[in-house]
Order: structure tokens, then C-alpha cells, then sequence
């Protein structure tokens, strides 16, 4: 048994460096990807881009989220509402990577993508679950100001770029 006085939990500065680290990694995993295909970049199918295109900024998302955590955490003392910053910064910025994304996935010629359904389900879906992180982050903005939210968000990034490597690897060229 533990004694009374040890704290378990997480600190925003661990959780946020452990994140960054994570993130770096799977941003050069992007490069893992590019260098073991046969073609070049430029040769890959539309939706193949936009697989690379979403595992690069779900990496680099929440590494720039991770950052900006950081930053605000050497200040001393602490701004009070550094957790209500860091969410709305995220949740502008998700908002504007979700748009841009959403505009290359319509893109897309469906005649040309084989597994357009599951392509467009798994789209659909964690478009779905960004739409809600991103109204978490608005309201811990405007609420509540702690950070376990703004972390959803770093942490809902990331699961979202391990899934697109995952499917990378495993998904033949399309």
C-alpha cells in the first residue's frame, strides 16, 4: 500500500514532454512510410496522399499543442488560465487542419478508390470524434480551464496518427 501522502497522478509537464516524444516519433514514421514505397510521393494515389497528409498533421498537431503547453508552463507564476489558452488556441487551430483535410478528402475521385466505403467510414468517423474533442476544447475555453481537456485533444491527435500509420503499413498501395 501506497502511503497517504504519494501522489499518483501525471503532471501537465510530464504528460504534455511524454506526448511531444510521441508525436516526434510518429511524424518520422511518416518518413519510414515514404522511403519503403516503391514510387515516389509525387506517383501515390490521391488517397494515399491524404493518408500521409493526415498522418503528418496529427503529428505535428499535437507536437505544436505539446509545445505551447510547455511554454506557458515556464511561466512563473503560472497564468491562471493557461489551460483555457491552450484550449482555444486548439481548438482554432484543429478547426482550421479539420477544414483543410475535409477539403482534400472531397477531393477525392470515388471511382478511383476501390474501398471507398471503408475509406470514407473511417473518415467519417473520426471526423466525428474531432468534431467532439473540438467542442470540448470550446468549452473548457469558456468554462472550465483545466487541462486534463486540452489533453483530449493532444491525445485524440495522436491515436488518430497511430491509426493512419497503422493503415499505411498495413493497406496495400491504392
Amino acid at each position: 500500500m501506497l502511503p497517504a501522502t504519494t501522489n499518483n497522478t501525471m503532471e501537465p509537464g510530464e504528460a504534455l514532454g511524454i506526448a511531444a516524444q510521441i508525436a516526434v516519433a510518429l511524424a518520422g514514421f511518416a518518413g519510414v512510410v515514404v522511403v519503403f514505397r516503391r514510387e515516389s510521393v509525387h506517383e501515390w494515389s490521391a488517397v494515399d496522399k491524404l493518408r500521409l497528409r493526415l498522418l503528418l498533421g496529427n503529428s505535428i498537431l499535437p507536437l505544436g499543442l505539446c509545445m505551447l503547453g510547455m511554454l506557458l508552463l515556464t511561466i512563473k507564476p503560472m497564468p491562471a488560465g493557461i489551460w483555457r489558452w491552450c484550449s482555444g488556441i486548439a481548438f482554432v487551430v484543429s478547426l482550421l487542419v479539420a477544414v483543410t483535410m475535409t477539403k482534400y478528402f472531397r477531393r477525392l475521385d470515388v471511382r478511383q478508390i476501390p474501398r471507398e466505403r471503408a475509406t470514407g467510414f473511417v473518415f467519417y468517423l473520426f471526423g466525428m470524434f474531432g468534431i467532439a474533442v473540438n467542442l470540448l476544447q470550446l468549452y473548457n475555453a469558456a468554462l472550465l480551464g483545466v487541462f486534463w481537456l486540452f489533453f483530449t485533444c493532444i491525445v485524440f491527435q495522436v491515436i488518430t496518427a497511430l491509426f493512419q500509420f497503422a493503415r499505411m503499413i498495413l493497406l496495400l498501395p491504392e
